[in-house]
């Protein structure tokens, strides 16, 4: 896996998908923050809606993005924002939405409640995959003629959203999956207790409700965001690695409009 030992100098060069080299993680998430500016206030002057599929996790850009919005009077009235996925209890209903875990909970707090309310969308226009029915928004997607742009991270695995890596699908077999319920990966669990639960793994909800891959793929442009350490090695595989249901984000090498911006800490060279 010579890809492995791309030294940041190269890091871009020949991907298969295009990868931008930023400075600190400030400079990443101002770009992502900025790109979904840019888009709703050309949707707005066009009499456009905007559909985004957004994550939690990166979040960094939501601080930016409400100043932005509040600061330009950027109406968010004709946006629906869908949120990748949610934890969910062992019996597969959401987790509280006080929990500091909930991905419901962190955007209210963090983007919904922060803006003024002149300028926010309905309730109902901000959707996140519903575990008792999840076709539910997967079908409100495709009414709306599917997302503007999704934007997301990536996971230890190589997974978006939750859609967690497979040794049994092929690509195009993975690129199909809809949006469902399933059990994490201990290794997706371990990962986020890190930074989640000071590590505590058996502290981690087992189960989870994603948007499918094939929604993500829908998307007209696919913009993600990478900052940890241990991005060096994700990245690298995600861009120059072989497409594989064991690595998801390599689906995105067939994607016509798909990029990856990288902290000079997740840039750097793994080994």
């Amino acid at each position: 896996m010579d890809f492995f030992k791309i030294p940041a100098s190269e890091l871009g060069k020949n991907a298969k998908i295009p990868v931008y080299p930023l400075g600190d993680p400030g400079e990443a998430f101002y770009e992502l923050a900025q790109q979904m500016v840019e888009a709703i206030r050309a949707n707005n002057a066009a009499g456009r809606r905007t559909v985004f599929i957004l994550p939690v996790g990166p979040t960094g850009q939501y601080p930016v993005f409400v100043r932005l919005v509040n600061r330009e009077r950027l109406s968010l009235k004709n946006c629906w924002f869908f949120n990748m996925d949610e934890y969910l209890n062992d019996d597969g209903t959401y987790i509280e939405r006080s929990s500091p875990l909930s991905f419901r909970g962190f955007m209210d707090r963090t983007v919904y409640d922060r803006i003024d309310p002149d300028l926010l969308m309905p309730v109902e226009q901000r959707v996140f995959p519903d575990p008792i029915d999840p076709e539910k928004g997967d079908k409100l997607l495709e009414s709306l003629g599917g997302p503007d742009i999704c934007f997301g991270g990536i996971g230890i695995n190589g997974h978006l959203a939750f859609n967690e890596a497979s040794e049994d699908l092929t690509p195009e077999e993975f690129a199909q999956l809809n949006t469902r319920v399933l059990t994490l990966t201990r290794e997706t669990r371990t990962a986020n207790a890190i930074t989640e639960r000071g590590g505590a793994i058996d502290a981690m909800p087992k189960m989870a409700v994603t948007i499918g891959m094939r929604q993500i793929l829908s998307a007209k442009k696919v913009r993600l965001g990478v900052f940890r350490d241990w991005h060096r090695a994700v990245v690298r595989q995600a861009a120059y690695g072989p497409v594989t249901a064991r690595f998801p984000v390599t689906l995105l090498q067939n994607h016509p409009d798909a990029a990856i911006y990288t902290s000079s800490v997740s840039g750097a060279q793994p080994f």
